[in-house]
């Protein structure tokens, strides 16, 4: 078959489409650029995470989290565009991962809820990671490139969340002071209060530990905001015009700077 006929790629397409999917090389050149990472669903999937664990206090909805968070980490692997065969192989490692994660956690042993919560932990890490690392790597600042900053702004705040819920899991002290009670939804709480630094007070680390990792945490949200965040802001434009039809650009562009001016 001649190079470059319709068909001549068809069966190769067909045995790295699935890992294509994975990388998000999958789009052709009239679809959007290989550089570009869509991040609405995973902000969309991270405003569910932390709703659900929120607002439902049930065992099943806070052990569900892992599920959740592995779900988060794919996806952000999805637009990592990593090279091969890193897709694969993380892709892996976090669902092995999941699994024991859940076997310890049927153990009902006190370590298994440590590990589970610093499994969490590790998860969000790797997410946060690829989702700064996709968004800096990006050759314009687009409007999915600030979902990705507000993603991982996201992903931060719940790494800490469980952080401080390993911490406690592993220690026989409280991990609040005053004898507040620690669950999911006071560590998501006071993770992003201190995240954002708004610092209401009503729950405060009462061991050296627990202070220090929301110290960390404090200069990681002021960084974040005033750097990532404020930088893609006030970088971002709207899209350019599209161009007259045929790929035909006006004469002004042609001719080069300056020429107007010289023909007036």
């Amino acid at each position: 078959m001649p190079a470059g006929s319709p068909g001549a790629d068809h069966t190769q397409g067909n045995d790295t489409g699935t890992l294509a999917w994975v990388t998000g090389q999958h789009r052709g050149r009239t679809g959007s650029p290989p550089g570009g990472g869509r991040y609405g669903l995973l902000l969309v999937l991270l405003v569910g995470t932390y709703v659900i664990a929120a607002f439902s206090g049930t065992k099943l909805a806070t052990e569900g989290q892992v599920v959740l968070f592995t779900a988060v980490l794919l996806t952000a692997l999805r637009t990592a565009l990593l090279p091969r065969p890193w897709p694969w192989v993380l892709a892996v490692v976090t669902v092995a991962g999941t699994a024991v994660t859940f076997w310890t956690w049927l153990n009902g042993a006190r370590t298994g809820q440590a590990t589970e919560d610093f499994w969490n932990a590790l998860l969000l890490l790797m997410a946060v990671i690829m989702v700064v690392r996709r968004v800096l790597a990006k050759p314009e600042v687009t409007i999915q490139s600030i979902y990705g900053a507000l993603s991982a702004y996201l992903i931060t705040g719940l790494m800490f969340a469980s952080i401080y819920a390993g911490i406690d899991h592993v220690t026989t002290s409280d991990f609040f002071a005053d004898n507040q009670q620690a669950n999911t939804q006071t560590f998501q709480y006071f993770s992003f209060t201190t995240l954002t630094t708004l610092g209401y007070g009503d729950f405060t680390a009462a061991q050296n530990g627990g202070r220090s990792i929301a110290v960390m945490e404090a200069l990681t949200g002021q960084v974040f905001l005033a750097v990532l965040v404020a930088r893609l802001v006030s970088a971002y434009r709207t899209p350019d015009r599209p161009s007259l039809p045929g790929g035909r650009r006006l004469p002004e562009d042609i001719d080069g700077p300056g020429d107007d001016e010289d023909r007036d």
